[in-house]
């Protein structure tokens, strides 16, 4: 599989805290609370797989089993995570393999907009199609060079900077190319579908026109 290059000596320098910068009502967080709703599923490697369905140019559904996958160009993204309980960890070391990758090798029908990213226990979140195809956002497998925990999400969770974590699920299984929007799991239990964190975009109560699906 792709493996993240070995680290230099020495840690990657902390920001400075007159670099620090974070979004509205965030707090800085040592350390990396678990958070999620539900058990943590057991992983079982000859079970597994990650497919790409929905609307894809072909028509078809594509599936990787755990060692295809893994296998695919591994790439870091340096990255802060803004959880919408408020905690922020920033300057985490990502690795995994970028989105845009997946798209590349499984593309989207043209009159795709948006996806719904899959996880274990039919848990789901909804991304615009560009927010999913930017080139910061990530299927980690990696920490900081260290592979993901299960309490974490591995084997697999999607990274989404810009956005706040929940938009990134962990123990993620596939993805759904959509030709509309659609809410995932927390966006049907209120909150915002788009989940800016510097819009503090919490709530679906805090949604303007256009922000969510049509009715």
């Amino acid at each position: 599989m792709g493996q993240p290059a070995e680290r230099e000596s020495g840690e990657r320098a902390t920001r400075g805290a007159a670099d620090l910068q974070l979004p509205p009502g965030q707090r800085l967080q040592k350390g990396w609370p678990v958070t999620h709703y539900g058990p943590v599923p057991k992983f079982r490697p000859e079970r597994w797989e990650f497919r790409v369905f929905g609307a894809t140019a072909d028509g078809e559904k594509h599936c990787w089993n755990h060692e295809e996958f893994t296998a695919l160009p591994y790439t870091t993204v340096e990255a802060d995570l803004h959880c919408v309980t408020k905690f922020s960890m920033v300057g985490a070391e990502w690795g995994g393999i970028p989105a845009r990758t997946v798209v590349e090798i499984a593309p989207p029908a043209p009159d795709v907009t948006h996806v719904m990213v899959w996880a274990e226990y039919g848990f789901s979140s909804n991304l615009r199609l560009a927010d999913f195809t930017s080139d910061r956002t990530l299927f980690a497998t990696h920490k900081d060079g260290e592979l993901l925990t299960a309490e974490h999400g591995f084997p697999l969770r999607l990274i989404v900077p810009h956005l706040y974590a929940w938009k990134g699920p962990k123990w993620v299984r596939g993805v759904e190319y959509m030709t509309a929007d659609r809410r995932g799991f927390w966006e049907e239990r209120g909150y915002h579908n788009l989940g800016d964190p510097w819009k503090e975009q919490r709530y679906s109560y805090q949604e303007e026109p256009g922000d969510g699906p049509e009715l």
